[in-house]
């Protein structure tokens, strides 16, 4: 509760410092067969001028598996989109309703959505980056390393890179062997089941060598200590890959405070995104 509470407040505020202007936004887009299912819509956010074919960054949110909507992070799709970048917002399944593997297929989904259809947005269907912070950061990861999600879904091109802001889970058997049996414990078990074999499964660092394209990794210095671990050694296993990767520590910022500082358009992260999707 306190973070929804948190995070409507900086999106209010971000009203203030976020114009609207030469911005066009497509709201409720079915990106599924079954049509006006909020779970399976998205919202894109573009550049009035859509000449030039524009990279796209699709984000994932976060929120344990069991909450949050695109709706809360509108700032991060018109600020993207105010820098040049076409941005799409996703909903997917949520628990209890649904496990992890229905999640990543519902992400999966989108990017052939996106795939097949942004170019009428002034987006490049062949520049698509996967962007997500906390669970969303772990289903981005699990769709481009576990490569049967974006298979099964019938997407047949590459993503380019992957942006991670603090994501959690890379490694859920390692959390959930480890993790105190408290209220998240049991919350994520709605999501994972009790079957170590399958937190195995569902961790996309035990994916690395499947992994070809580029990664720009955010964490706060503040953050959790399972989430420093784990962006430490996905981006350390990169490298043994031999896959470009870079990864910052931000000073001060605790888990919910990497994704909405976001919420102002001169937040440093913005220039190492534009900068990371220019150079890829």
């Amino acid at each position: 509760m306190k973070t929804k509470v948190l995070l409507m407040l900086f999106a209010f505020l971000g009203q203030i410092f976020t114009s609207a202007a030469q911005i066009s936004v497509e709201k409720e887009v079915d990106y599924a067969q079954e049509k006006g299912k909020a779970s399976n819509q998205l919202n894109i956010y573009y550049p009035a001028d859509t000449v030039a074919k524009k990279g796209v960054v699709i984000f994932i949110h976060g929120g344990s598996w069991s909450s949050g909507k695109k709706e809360t992070y509108w700032w991060l799709g018109r600020n993207l989109a105010r820098k040049g970048l076409v941005a799409v917002l996703l909903n997917y399944g949520l628990a209890p309703d649904q496990e992890y593997p229905q999640m990543a297929a519902d992400c999966a989904a989108a990017v052939t959505w996106v795939a097949k259809n942004i170019a009428r947005y002034g987006g490049n269907p062949e520049r698509l980056f996967l962007m997500g912070h906390s669970a969303g950061g772990h289903l981005a990861e699990l769709i481009n390393a576990d490569h049967q999600y974006l298979k099964a879904a019938g997407y047949q091109g590459k993503i380019k890179g992957m942006i991670l802001n603090d994501a959690f889970g890379l490694d859920m058997n390692e959390y959930l062997s480890k993790a105190d049996h408290d209220d998240n414990y049991y919350n994520f078990l709605r999501t994972f089941t009790e079957n170590p074999e399958i937190w195995t499964k569902a961790s996309p660092l035990n994916y690395v060598q499947q992994i070809k394209n580029p990664h720009l990794i955010f964490y706060g210095e503040k953050t959790y200590p399972a989430i420093q671990i784990q962006s430490e050694r996905i981006q350390k296993q990169l490298t043994a890959e031999q896959v470009p990767s870079s990864i910052y520590v931000i000073k001060g910022k605790k888990h919910v405070g990497m994704i909405s500082q976001m919420i102002f358009g001169s937040n440093q992260l913005y220039q190492k995104i534009l900068d990371f999707v220019a150079k890829n």
